[in-house]
């Protein structure tokens, strides 16, 4: 499955397979692409906001500049002031407002992942959260009997704060291999 996002001159492209997800990115000051595991996205996000923040002011200050010369042609009668430099200074500050982007990021070790939040961010950041829990749960929530008791509580302990189980299901899992641990050691014993 692929979902493209695009405002103005930045394109992401994410494209989700069955095991890892494509972050393909291009912007003005570049491209480029990671292949990332769902299970190494963080289950913490930050948001980010680009936008075009000297363009804004310059358009605040001849909005001022513009306001006091209407104000100065009221009051004086002088044909050669105006309220042009308003006019102006609305355009860069509407058109710097338009341009904003906000991101929702995920930073993991390859690099940071950079979602725009457009129409497609809500699904998109359910599908990739989704994907990850179900790709932690196929890893790591079967017993490994070669672990020691507390690396295997401590992994289905890990599980449940991330999501991946519900607490009766780490309830469970820490049952049963307590009930392992206990069987492996008396049977150590007898032999």
């Amino acid at each position: 499955m692929e979902i493209v996002q695009k405002k103005g001159s930045v394109k992401h492209t994410f494209t989700l397979h069955d095991n890892y997800f494509n972050f393909a990115f291009k912007d003005k000051s570049g491209s480029d692409d990671v292949d990332i595991n769902y299970a190494d996205l963080p289950k913490k996000s930050s948001i980010q906001i680009e936008e075009n923040e000297w363009l804004r002011n310059v358009g605040y200050l001849w909005m001022v500049l513009g306001l006091g010369s209407s104000i100065y042609k009221y009051f004086t009668g002088n044909v050669f002031a105006g309220s042009f430099w308003f006019w102006i200074g609305l355009g860069c500050v509407l058109f710097a407002t338009y341009s904003k982007i906000k991101y929702t990021v995920f930073k993991t070790e390859k690099g940071s992942i950079f979602i725009i939040q457009d129409d497609k961010h809500g699904y998109l950041v359910n599908e990739l959260k989704e994907r990850r829990l179900n790709q932690l749960r196929s890893w790591y929530a079967d017993i490994n009997p070669e672990n020691d008791l507390e690396t295997e509580i401590g992994k289905f302990e890990w599980l449940g704060q991330q999501g991946a189980l519900s607490k009766e299901e780490v309830g469970n899992k820490i049952a049963q291999v307590q009930m392992l641990h206990n069987q492996n050691v008396s049977s150590e014993t007898l032999n």
